[in-house]
C-alpha cells in the first residue's frame, strides 16, 4: 500500500507545503505544492526542518482562526488550495481575505448570491464579501452604532472592486428596505453613488505591473442611512494622494 506524506520543510528558513515522493537510498524526494522537486539526504532530515502536516492543513480551512498551525507558510498553503478551487474569499476571524483571481467566476456576484447573504448572519455560509457586507448592515440596527470596512491590499489586488460590490449589496438592500421596484434604481440616490466610482478614479489612476487601472488615492466614502434602512445620501470625505518614491 503507497501512503502519501504531506509535511511542511524548511528552506531557507522558510517553511514550505510539500509531498513525499519516495525516501530510498537515504534521499528524501518532495515536490512542493509549487512543483519543485527537492531533494534531503538523511542527514538534513530533522524534527526542526521537516514534520507532518496537520489534517486542517491538509483539508484546508474556510476560517483560518481553525487551522492547527497558524505560520506563515500554513497561511498561504490554505488560501492557494481555495484559489484553485476558485474559493478566492477566505476568513480570519472578523477579517476576509479575498485573492484576485484575475478571471470572471460565473455566479459569484450575481442577484441570487445577493439574496442568499442577505438572508444569513456572519458565518452560516462560505466567506464572501457580501457577508461583510451584509453583516455591517446588519449591525447597524443590532448595535445602533455606525459600521466600518477597511479595504486594504497591494496594487491590483481588487480594493475598487470590493469597493464597488460592497456598495452594489447595500445598494440591493437599501433598495429592498424602502419597496423600490429594480426597474427604478437607476433615479436612486444609491445608483448615483456606485456610478460615481469611475468618475473618481479617472483624475488619479495609473498602469502598474498588476493593474492597468490602479488607484493613486486612498478614498473614505460615506453612506448616511434613514432608520428604515435605506440610503438617504453619501460622500467621499477625503482624497489622499499616494505618491512612490525611489
Amino acid at each position: 500500500q503507497t501512503h502519501i506524506y504531506t509535511l511542511f520543510f524548511s528552506e531557507k528558513e522558510q517553511l514550505v507545503p510539500a509531498t513525499v515522493n519516495s525516501c530510498g537510498d537515504g534521499t528524501l524526494v518532495l515536490t512542493t505544492d509549487y512543483g519543485e522537486v527537492l531533494y534531503l539526504q538523511q542527514a538534513e532530515v530533522t524534527r526542526e526542518r521537516v514534520y507532518a502536516m496537520h489534517q486542517s492543513s491538509i483539508d484546508g480551512v474556510e476560517d483560518m482562526s481553525a487551522l492547527a498551525e497558524l505560520h506563515e507558510a500554513a497561511i498561504m498553503h490554505n488560501l492557494y488550495q481555495r484559489y484553485q478551487k476558485d474559493s478566492i474569499y477566505t476568513n480570519i476571524g472578523s477579517i476576509l481575505a479575498a485573492v484576485n483571481p484575475y478571471k470572471q467566476i460565473s455566479g459569484l456576484y450575481d442577484p441570487e448570491r445577493v439574496d442568499r447573504y442577505s438572508k444569513h448572519q456572519l458565518g452560516e455560509l462560505p466567506p464572501h464579501i457580501f457577508a461583510v457586507a451584509n453583516e455591517c448592515y446588519r449591525c447597524i440596527w443590532k448595535r445602533h452604532d455606525s459600521q466600518c470596512v477597511l479595504i486594504s491590499g497591494e496594487s491590483g489586488a481588487g480594493k475598487t472592486e470590493s469597493t464597488k460590490l460592497l456598495l452594489q449589496f447595500l445598494s440591493v438592500m437599501s433598495q429592498k428596505s424602502s419597496g423600490t421596484p429594480q426597474s427604478e434604481k437607476t433615479t436612486r440616490v444609491e445608483q448615483a453613488i456606485v456610478q460615481s466610482s469611475p468618475i473618481m478614479e479617472a483624475f488619479g489612476n495609473a498602469k502598474t505591473v498588476y493593474n492597468n487601472n490602479s488607484s493613486r488615492f486612498g478614498k473614505f466614502i460615506q453612506l448616511h442611512f434613514s432608520e428604515g434602512g435605506n440610503i438617504q445620501g453619501g460622500c467621499i470625505i477625503d482624497c489622499i494622494l499616494i505618491i512612490y518614491r525611489k
